[in-house]
């Protein structure tokens, strides 16, 4: 699939299956005997979207099994790409779940899930009472992740406000018209978003939320320093070990190419103070091992970023 500078999506599709993907990676994680996530939603929205390879995935119908007969080099390499993804999304949760919840411990009580996807930190983490949370994602998206958390009966620990636009667009307006106040410091997260952004609209992005963004706002996000014209590169790898896992569904294509700002240095000429942690300091923090190997050369250098407005 190619991506347009105005196409949409729904979770079943571009995009939206990669949210699905990650659902999928967090419901896997959280099943795990020691998780460093806690996601029980994450199966139910999985399993509502209806991606069959998806959903045989977290109802272990797909067996990765290490086997001790010829091809047994095939199933090694698959079980280590489903242990590699589920690691890397499980560690990527883990880090945006404790931003969140540390804004929240110095006082910020106004949170904007950028391009929320079928995460479900609204219902999932210990929000202090008081908190607003918007989520912003397509509306297709917004419309069916309301609707099937609302069938399984569950309800947010926060005040949970949906603005269903696209990042491309004129989402500041929408987000002020769903009752947000700039006067106030906001936690904002950009999460697994930037790549599947045109470089521009990258930029806007940031200018955005800086401009939204009261003093002691914080941010979190995430960047590939060495981005730009090798990010199709990266969407083939990606699709590749998708397909060696038993994928069928075409994940290529989806980011766009292009020379992108430096996440850290765009930041901090817009006021921010910002501070990186490479996604392998993670992993040892949270208990997890970093296969830095081949397999892994794409994530090497991924950075997460944390930054405050002054």
């Amino acid at each position: 699939m190619t991506r347009t500078e105005q196409d949409s999506w729904d979770l079943a599709s571009s995009v939206g299956a990669t949210a699905t993907m990650v659902a999928a990676a967090r419901a896997l994680a959280s099943a795990e005997p020691d998780p460093i996530i806690n996601d029980p939603l994450a199966a139910p929205l999985v399993r509502a979207v209806g991606l069959s390879f998806f959903t045989r995935l977290i109802d272990g119908d797909i067996c990765l099994q290490v086997g001790s007969e010829a091809g047994d080099e095939a199933d090694k390499c698959s079980e280590r790409d489903l242990r590699m993804e589920t690691d890397s999304i499980a560690v990527r949760t883990r880090f945006f779940d404790e931003f969140f919840l540390d804004a929240a411990r110095d006082g910020i009580r106004q949170s904007v899930i950028l391009a929320a996807g079928l995460d479900a930190r609204p219902y999932r983490l210990p929000w202090p009472k008081g908190t607003v949370v918007y989520e912003v994602d397509q509306p297709q998206v917004i419309e069916f992740k309301s609707a099937t958390l609302s069938a399984l009966g569950v309800a947010p620990a926060a005040y949970r406000r949906t603005v269903s636009v696209d990042l491309r667009d004129d989402w500041p307006t929408a987000l002020r018209r769903s009752g947000f106040d700039a006067s106030k410091p906001t936690s904002w997260s950009a999460e697994g978003l930037l790549m599947y952004l045109p470089p521009e609209a990258q930029d806007r992005l940031f200018d955005n939320i800086t401009t939204l963004s009261a003093p002691g706002s914080k941010l979190a996000t995430e960047y590939h320093p060495e981005s730009g014209a090798t990010m199709s590169q990266r969407a083939q790898e990606f699709n590749q070990r998708w397909i060696k896992l038993g994928c069928d569904i075409d994940l290529s294509g989806l980011f766009f190419d292009g020379e992108r700002s430096n996440v850290v240095d765009y930041l901090t000429d817009r006021g921010w103070q910002v501070t990186t942690r490479p996604r392998r300091d993670l992993f040892a923090e949270y208990g997890r091992v970093f296969p830095d190997d081949d397999e892994m050369a794409q994530f090497r250098n991924v950075v997460a970023v944390a930054a405050t407005l002054g």
